[in-house]
């Protein structure tokens, strides 16, 4: 009986979900817009990432600040995990890899479960890549190639300006240059205080910051806002929210950091 039920419930969320996508189609004449994120490039241009891209992007870029690498070490690790996994934590790969950046437990990275944990695996990167002499002077692929150890050593070369522009946005160097459209914020997947102590570092999450760490901020909870279940972030007098998918002015530049929570009126 519950397994009848649960197909039963199965089939009627397919018929609600179904039934708003044809809805749209009908009203619009184009294909319902997929929740995701956009990155803006120093050329102007742009690339896009899916929402689970953008989330582990900025834990990637959060664990780095954390540690105190710079933005150069950021570059390095995203370039690494878009060639390794294109920024999904994988259950699997070539031999043991797994993880975001196909990390092996049988080379020494860890067990299965902390290559597969995005805050460790990243941590473990950085903390490999900070051990290689002169890895600061290197360019992106070279730095990337001493730690991953990689048959294709120039693979990470080709997403050096993808990466670059995702460092630059969520170190907060380049504000507003990440943002992410057609979410659907609800209830809290995590908890949002726990989560910012392991990858940031800090659960001061509001008030007065410094201008790159308050961008920074704001950018990772833009990237994360779906799993916090947010629909509005505002730095310094410019605000995101899910409805616009963009960020605009809103008030004065008093450095301020804020949040709200979807459904909070």
């Amino acid at each position: 009986m519950r397994s009848s039920r649960g197909a039963l419930l199965a089939l009627v969320l397919a018929v609600v979900v179904a039934g708003g996508v044809v809805a749209w189609i009908a009203l619009t004449g184009r294909p319902a817009p997929k929740p995701g994120c956009t990155v803006v490039m120093a050329d102007g241009s742009s690339f896009d990432l899916t929402v689970e891209q953008a989330r582990n992007a900025a834990t990637i870029a959060a664990v780095g600040r954390r540690l105190g690498m710079p933005d150069h070490a950021v570059t390095v690790a995203l370039a690494t995990a878009i060639q390794e996994s294109r920024l999904r934590n994988l259950p699997g790969g070539d031999r043991d890899s797994a993880g975001l950046f196909q990390q092996r437990p049988s080379q020494g990275w860890g067990d299965y479960e902390e290559v597969t944990d995005p805050v460790y695996a990243a941590t473990a990167f950085y903390e490999r890549l900070r051990d290689q002499p002169g890895w600061a002077d290197l360019t992106v692929t070279q730095a990337a190639q001493l730690v991953q150890r990689s048959a294709f050593p120039e693979a990470y070369a080709q997403w050096e300006t993808e990466a670059a522009a995702a460092a630059g946005a969520l170190t907060g160097a380049k504000p507003g240059a990440l943002t992410c459209a057609n979410l659907s914020p609800g209830a809290p997947e995590a908890n949002i205080a726990a989560v910012a102590r392991a990858e940031l570092g800090t659960a001061t999450l509001s008030g007065p910051h410094p201008a790159a760490e308050g961008w920074a901020f704001a950018t990772w909870l833009v990237a994360n806002a779906t799993r916090f279940g947010l629909d509005g972030v505002t730095f310094d007098g410019v605000t995101w929210t899910a409805d616009s998918g963009a960020w605009t002015t809103t008030g004065p530049r008093d450095g301020v950091l804020s949040l709200h929570r979807a459904g909070a009126g």
